[in-house]
C-alpha cells in the first residue's frame, strides 16, 4: 500500500532535515562541540519530530 502524507507532514519533515544539515554544518569544522550546543540541537530537532508526530496522529 503506497503512504500518501499530507502536506504539513512533509514541511515538517523538511524543517527536521534543514534543521539538522544546519547543525551539522555549524559543527563540521569544529574538533570539540559543547554538550549544550549538541543538546540545543537535538532539542530542536525534537520538538519537530513531537510536531509532526502529533500531525500524524490527529489525522
Amino acid at each position: 500500500m503506497t503512504e500518501v502524507r499530507e502536506p504539513q507532514s512533509d514541511e515538517s519533515i523538511r524543517a527536521v532535515m534543514q534543521l539538522i544539515d544546519q547543525g551539522l554544518g555549524d559543527i563540521a569544522d569544529r574538533s570539540i562541540v559543547s554538550t549544550s550546543e549538541m543538546a540545543d540541537l537535538l532539542l530542536d530537532v525534537r520538538s519537530l519530530l513531537s510536531r509532526l508526530d502529533a500531525e500524524v496522529h490527529t489525522n
